[in-house]
């Protein structure tokens, strides 16, 4: 029995260097494994997915990320060098044993995008599975290994303008978050009798019940051409 343990606990030990390894040389293809087998597994589903995201903007250059204090934070670096470890003064500070005080860091240079460098570490850190030997480009979704922890870093540097949206949806918008707009369709709605198709008289009638005065209120930040719009959509709609 002795020795049938003794050789038991070799096997396990083998398997584990072998396990140990195929993750330091292929440890996305056995997240992917992993966050396949965890679907099936309700307590797990709530795993949080850690994350290192690059933003190149014209006015500055940061970091957002939720691996500090388990919130998304924007961290900004005068230096453009977000550091990592154990360390309550880096950067992006991680309570992890098998991580060093100093472990490595992320920097940024101009006109030539992120790096990925560690600090010569005792458990060394990992990109998309290779051990880091020297600064690392890095690219938008490499998966990055320091100590026990695993993120993805995400990068952009471009931005488009997107266009204006229609009145037609941002009537619907006003509609669901302004209480005074939603008594106004709600009282012309009840209304029984129906308006006259002329616009003067349209107006005489609203002036009167002191509609419109509510109305132009909530669309002073309107342009004239919107407010105009938006009255000929409104009385459109009480026509019989």
């Amino acid at each position: 029995m002795a020795e049938f343990a003794q050789t038991e606990i070799e096997r396990r030990l083998t398997l584990y260097q072998v396990f140990l390894k195929l993750y330091e040389h292929h440890s996305s293809l056995l997240d992917e494994i992993l966050q396949l087998e965890n679907l099936s597994q309700p307590s797990l589903r709530k795993m949080k997915v850690c994350y290192v995201h690059g933003v190149v903007d014209t006015a500055a250059v940061y970091l957002m990320t939720n691996l500090c204090d388990n919130q998304t934070q924007s961290l900004r670096q005068p230096q453009q060098i977000w550091t990592i470890g154990r360390n309550r003064n880096s950067g992006i500070c991680i309570a992890d044993n098998y991580m060093s005080r100093r472990h490595a860091a992320i920097q940024y240079i101009n006109d030539r995008g992120f790096y990925f460098i560690d600090f010569n570490s005792t458990n060394g850190s990992f990109v998309n599975g290779d051990r880091a030997f020297g600064p690392i480009k890095l690219k938008d979704g490499d998966r990055i290994r320091v100590g026990n922890m695993t993120f993805d870093f995400f990068m952009n540097s471009t931005h488009r303008i997107l266009p204006s949206v229609a009145m037609e949806l941002l009537m619907q918008l006003v509609h669901r978050k302004s209480d005074t707009h939603a008594e106004i369709l709600t009282c012309l709605r009840d209304r029984q009798k129906p308006l006259i198709e002329k616009t003067n008289d349209n107006l005489k009638i609203l002036r009167n019940s002191g509609l419109v005065d509510k109305f132009e209120h909530w669309y002073d930040n309107f342009t004239s051409e919107q407010k105009s719009e938006i009255l000929d959509r409104f009385f459109s709609r009480q026509k019989p």
